[in-house]
């Protein structure tokens, strides 16, 4: 998939499945294409990624097909335009709550390189660009997406405003913080997580932007949600399932193993 076609299916609400990629590892990026992804998600806003690995990491990921989504550490345009820089496909902006943040978001990922006053008299004035620059704008960034995470009671309110701004492609929850911003710190089943999820994802779709949620509630949730039109998600992180998936190999083996020296030791 390419970073058009990306675009194209977040905003057509196409099924997307993609992955926390945490690991910079050389050899990764051949393993992470066997799994049936079609985007990865590399997060600079909880993992400890510099620019120099976060960029090959997007150059090869580019290579192979699955369009690196990078999520900032904070809805800073200039950081936008950094992972841009580095080959990022789309840019995920966290703990968005304001029209002027997604504006600025927008005017980083949907302009880039303009800058300056002459931006911020398009985003905020209204201001006409040349044909020949409009032109070559819509260009250079077709195939950039924005993305922000709705994760809190003002967001939630101001949710109409914010997925009215023009260039904005798609919406993900973050369910932890979402939850602990509600009052309702972890409580997944609590009515009004529900409620807010749901909200969130139906206004969304109404809207033709891209409805997602990073994955950590179980396959049945993300099947009752996806009735509301949620069709964009990350399934957990590639460090977590390996804990799962050695935390599980290890149990198992260490109960085998006492059960065989228990029956070893009844046959002697």
């Amino acid at each position: 998939m390419t970073s058009n076609e990306f675009r194209t299916a977040l905003r057509n609400g196409q099924p997307l499945y993609g992955m926390l990629i945490a690991s910079d590892s050389p050899d990764w990026p051949d393993q992470v294409v066997q799994m049936g992804l079609d985007f990865v998600f590399i997060d600079t806003e909880h993992i400890a990624i510099d620019r120099k690995a976060l960029a090959w990491m997007c150059h090869a990921y580019s290579a192979l097909h699955l369009p690196p989504i990078v999520r900032i550490p904070q809805p800073d345009p200039q950081l936008a335009c950094m992972a841009l820089d580095g080959g990022a496909a789309g840019v995920m902006a966290p703990y968005v709550e304001t029209v002027d943040q997604v504006k600025a978001l927008c005017g980083a990922v949907k302009m880039r390189p303009l800058k300056g006053q002459r931006l911020d008299d398009v985003l905020h004035r209204g201001a006409v660009l040349e044909p020949a620059l409009a032109s070559y704008l819509e260009e250079r960034n077709r195939g950039h997406s924005l993305i922000i995470n709705v994760e809190s009671r003002p967001a939630l309110d101001n949710l109409e405003a914010l997925l009215a701004v023009d260039g904005l492609d798609g919406v993900l929850v973050g369910p932890h913080d979402l939850s602990v911003n509600l009052g309702v710190p972890e409580q997944y089943d609590a009515p009004e997580f529900d409620t807010a999820v749901r909200t969130i994802l139906r206004k969304s779709r109404a809207r033709g932007i891209g409805a997602g949620i990073f994955s950590m509630l179980g396959t049945n949730r993300i099947v009752d949600w996806s009735t509301d039109g949620l069709h964009f998600v990350v399934h957990g992180a590639d460090h977590t399932a390996m804990r799962e998936a050695i935390s599980s190999d290890v149990r198992r083996m260490r109960e085998a193993t006492a059960k065989s020296s228990r029956l070893n030791g009844r046959s002697a």
